[in-house]
């Protein structure tokens, strides 16, 4: 790497981390705002809970009808903040680790939740991993503070509540009836989101393109393709059903033929898999088009829009993805999302055990509500 490349990405960096400071831009002043930091002790709370899904979930890998996930709450001065780790099991967390994660943090030695750098940092540094439970901690700090200031997040970071982007809505891989059903219900949404490398890709367009002709599409492959030139022409043809981008199309360890496939394809090639945290950013400059940003992956709020700002200066596009979860987690993301140029944060569509009431989809694209913090209420 040479001097002027590590230069930038030191620069870079610091431009991440100081845009990351919660209350440096965009907070009111006067009666609006209410520290409060008085002589409480933040204290943590947690308990499982289990998403049921509308239908069976099909991806390139696995199949399922629920999704394991946390809920969790953290208290201070009579203000609750909410967070949520939703974990899918093809990831290695589960609410056993999560539990286990959670015991071991000790967030009553602090006084102040608006010292969030400080208090992350330390949730990030007790234990390698535990990406999700770290991400639902840094969703109920942020929801505190939020709720402190008597501001939704949005606000307190400047975004313009009305550039909020379309959300896709998903189709996963199943049966031709199917599909068509899972389509027709998706009626309402302007982007549909369909999953492939099940072997049967063009059948699965066919019948979405049966029920929902001219809308447009984001595809994701989860890693199903393996061969660079098989997964180029599948790139053209796509092209001429009118999708907009391709998602992970190949496994994340074939980079050269990622960057191969980048390089000729007429449509982006976003990463998925390939991403989890800041790091992953710098190693896919010249590899992919853009990123897929998912909060659980990433450990919360503050590193995502760390990567904001490095994926921008990369010149990278870039899609806030979700797992399946409640309202939570996903208007906790969508505080995010005047910032980006893709959404799918349909996760708390996908469910029909949702506890709490969010972000809204209006005509297909998010509405942020007005409510301090991430935005929820409980149900």
């Amino acid at each position: 790497m040479n001097k002027n490349r590590r230069d930038f990405i030191k620069k870079a960096g610091v431009i991440a981390s100081s845009s990351a400071m919660l209350g440096t831009i965009g907070c009111d002043s006067g009666k609006n705002v209410n520290i409060n930091k008085g002589d409480g002790k933040m204290k943590l709370t947690f308990h499982s809970y289990e998403l049921k899904l509308k239908h069976v979930f099909t991806i390139a890998k696995n199949s399922r009808t629920t999704t394991p996930d946390m809920q969790v709450q953290i208290h201070y001065n009579g203000l609750t903040g909410y967070g949520e780790a939703a974990m899918p099991p093809y990831y290695p967390e589960n609410p056993d680790s999560a539990t286990k994660f959670y015991q071991k943090l000790d967030l009553g030695q602090f006084n102040d939740p608006f010292q969030i750098e400080k208090i992350l940092d330390y949730v990030d540094n007790v234990e390698e991993g535990n990406h999700f439970a770290k991400a639902s901690i840094d969703i109920a700090l942020h929801d505190l503070v939020g709720k402190m200031m008597r501001q939704p997040l949005y606000k307190i970071w400047g975004y313009d509540q009305e550039a909020t982007p379309c959300t896709s809505f998903t189709i996963g891989i199943d049966k031709p009836d199917v599909v068509q059903e899972k389509t027709r219900e998706a009626l309402p949404y302007r982007v549909l989101k369909i999953k492939l490398g099940g072997g049967n890709d063009k059948e699965m367009i066919e019948n979405v393109r049966k029920v929902s002709p001219d809308k447009d599409l984001y595809v994701d492959v989860n890693g199903g393709w393996t061969d660079k030139y098989e997964a180029l022409d599948m790139a053209h043809w796509l092209k001429d059903q009118k999708v907009v981008f391709i998602e992970q199309p190949m496994p994340r360890n074939q980079i050269d033929d990622v960057a191969w496939l980048t390089e000729n394809s007429p449509l982006p090639i976003v990463a998925d898999e390939s991403i989890h945290r800041i790091p992953d950013v710098l190693a896919s400059k010249g590899v992919y088009t853009g990123i897929n940003i998912k909060l659980m992956k990433c450990t919360g709020l503050r590193e995502a829009r760390k990567m904001i700002t490095l994926a921008r200066a990369f010149d990278m596009k870039i899609l806030m993805g979700c797992m399946t979860a409640t309202s939570c987690s996903i208007s906790a993301a969508a505080q995010l999302s005047p910032a980006i140029d893709w959404a799918d944060l349909d996760g708390n569509l996908l469910i029909s055990n949702d506890p709490y009431e969010g972000v809204k989809v209006v005509d297909g694209r998010l509405v942020l509500p007005d409510r301090p913090g991430i935005g929820i209420r409980k149900l």
